[in-house]
């Protein structure tokens, strides 16, 4: 029964792991769907398709997206140390 128990726990954490071709699957999604969403605001503003510039446009296009995005999540602070000595980290 302890053995079972052990084989489905391992078999749960392999099913989590990706293999770098999935991974890079992935990331072509993503890719994907950034030039489709800021794609054609990039050409509006100029830049022609597929070019350099056009790419860093969309990429700074999307992460302006996404500091937006997650700057409404609310953060923790945590400090350690001593009077005048501290650390603090934000999360």
């Amino acid at each position: 029964m302890r053995s079972t128990r052990h084989l489905l726990v391992l078999v749960a954490l392999l099913a989590g792991c990706a293999t770098p071709a999935q991974r890079a699957t992935q990331a072509e999604r993503e890719v994907d769907q950034m030039i489709q969403v800021y794609g054609p605001a990039c050409e509006k503003l100029g830049y022609q398709a597929d070019s350099d510039p056009w790419r860093e446009c969309v990429l700074r296009l999307d992460a302006k997206d996404s500091r937006e995005r997650y700057s409404r999540y609310p953060t923790s602070t945590t400090c350690f140390g001593h009077r005048g000595f501290l650390h603090c980290s934000s999360y």
